[in-house]
């Protein structure tokens, strides 16, 4: 009865709608908001194309500004431009870079032909698609990978990168000159440098951007405090956010981060859950460190209602909680995240069981799952225009969905049995490629002025670290053979 009744309200509100559009009570803009934000079409997507053309994983996808282009990267090196709607590949082009190429945005406003990539290789590019072919240039490089690049609302020249050597640097294509703004810095010696996972810009005031990596703390910067004669030290946050119960839990990261249209900051994290912060949910530019609750209560607060929590921080005259989004899963690969529909109604995320998840973003309600990989759904792209979803992971295909479906789909059973168990995969080393970028890192942060050599300690526990773990992974990841142990390592 309360499905019925629930189908029956959507289809009047459809009717109303449709109605008051007619008589012009109703814009065809916002009409178009309304549409494209409707539930009904989120329980219509499906499969609408295949996109193949990849030989490797495939781990960037991006619309252009008008949505009819589609741009991927992947493991094999290649750039390609597809027009989504055919399923035709209208261009591909080797990136430059000696290794996967983790991300791939056109720059607005130049009629697609002005394209920016990062990848593992830690080299940041540019390629400029002219009559006779592609040209590629080197603009930055970061020791260590680069995941992510962030670019200016509506500029064509202006752009960010992160990287896991904690470098963000801004780079300006007229000049095609790359700032290094700061190195990212834990507010606490534990570690020597924070390696960046994510970086994003607030489409509200271009001015303010956040990154986030290795600890659990997104971090708000404002471009204005830079000076850019160099006269003044820019690095330290306008604002921090984390979770009360995470402040302190060494184990946890942040993979993705996204801004919506109303300021509110989406932070991703690994082995956890997804979070939604609002401008006053902020810790302030000095955040006090503090322990992470014990495991009981820990245990608890994960299972606290949000809105129960809320209230109560209310009573008190604390923070509001930020919300809460549970379901997926986040431990085995870097992973972004994203808001879905014309005003960002919906949270969507990969998972490590190869599913799309969809969530209300008002109230946290997971809505929607979606079988997308045989593995891992690494990224999801939202159509900046309409209701279109594109999705990529290990497989070497991209998937387009679109709301075709003429059966509107029920949500699986056990789904939300994930609890986090922290297991610290950030940055696993596996190769002795990784290994040498990480200690160019690790030798940056020792040179680094803002330590003036201070805190060696930390640098030397880190880098025991990395050859533990080197060892390990390299032993998980053999195909078979006696297990060693980490004296293996210097032999």
């Amino acid at each position: 009865m309360m499905k019925n009744k629930r189908s029956k309200t959507s289809v009047d509100k459809a009717v109303v709608d449709v109605w008051q559009r007619e008589v012009g009570e109703l814009s065809t803009r916002s009409f178009a908001h309304r549409l494209a934000a409707s539930e009904d079409l989120v329980l219509r997507l499906e499969i609408y194309k295949k996109l193949e053309k990849h030989r490797g994983c495939v781990n960037t996808v991006s619309f252009n500004a008008d949505g009819n282009i589609l741009v991927s990267g992947s493991d094999d090196k290649l750039v390609v431009l597809w027009d989504w709607e055919t399923g035709h590949a209208k261009l591909s082009f080797q990136s430059g870079h000696v290794n996967n190429v983790f991300q791939a945005k056109i720059m607005p406003y130049t009629d697609d032909r002005s394209l920016v990539t990062c990848a593992a290789d830690g080299q940041v590019r540019h390629a400029q698609i002219l009559e006779r072919g592609v040209k590629t240039r080197l603009l930055a490089k970061h020791q260590g990978r680069a995941h992510k690049l962030a670019i200016e609302p509506g500029s064509p020249h202006i752009f960010y990168t992160c990287g896991e050597d904690g470098l963000v640097q801004h780079i300006d294509l007229r000049t095609a000159a790359a700032t290094e703004l700061f190195t990212c810095l834990p507010i606490d010696d534990t570690r020597p440098v924070i390696h960046l996972n994510a970086i994003a810009i607030d489409p509200r005031n271009p001015n303010l951007f956040a990154v986030a990596g290795s600890d659990e703390y997104a971090r708000l910067y404002d471009i204005r405090k830079y000076k850019w004669d160099g006269s003044t030290e820019f690095g330290q946050p306008t604002d921090y956010f984390c979770p009360a119960h995470l402040i302190g839990d060494e184990h946890v990261g942040i993979t993705g981060l996204a801004f919506s249209d109303q300021s509110e900051l989406l932070v991703s994290y690994n082995d956890e859950f997804i979070y939604l912060f609002t401008q006053d949910m902020g810790l302030g530019p000095n955040p006090v460190p503090s322990s992470p609750l014990s495991a009981c209560s820990e245990a608890s607060e994960m299972e606290l209602d949000h809105s129960a929590a809320s209230a109560s921080a209310m009573e008190a005259g604390e923070k509001a909680s930020p919300l809460v989004y549970k379901g997926h899963r986040n431990c085995e690969t870097v992973k972004g995240v994203s808001f879905f529909g014309p005003k960002s109604e919906y949270v969507v995320s990969g998972s490590d069981c190869g599913r799309i998840f969809i969530w209300k973003k008002k109230s946290g309600e997971l809505i929607r799952v979606m079988e997308a990989d045989k593995h891992v759904v690494n990224c999801i792209e939202p159509h900046p225009h309409t209701t279109v979803l594109a999705s990529s992971g290990i497989e070497k295909d991209i998937k387009i969905w679109t709301p075709k479906a003429i059966d509107k789909a029920t949500l699986p059973t056990n789904i939300e049995q994930f609890k986090p168990k922290p297991r610290g995969w950030m940055y696993r080393v596996t190769t002795p490629q990784d290994l040498m970028l990480h200690l160019f890192s690790l030798q940056r942060w020792g040179s680094s002025p803002e330590r003036n050599g201070e805190n060696s300690s930390a640098a030397g526990g880190e880098l025991l670290d990395l050859m533990l773990t080197f060892n390990a992974n390299s032993d998980a990841s053999s195909d078979g053979g006696n297990a060693s142990g980490p004296e293996d390592f210097f032999s």
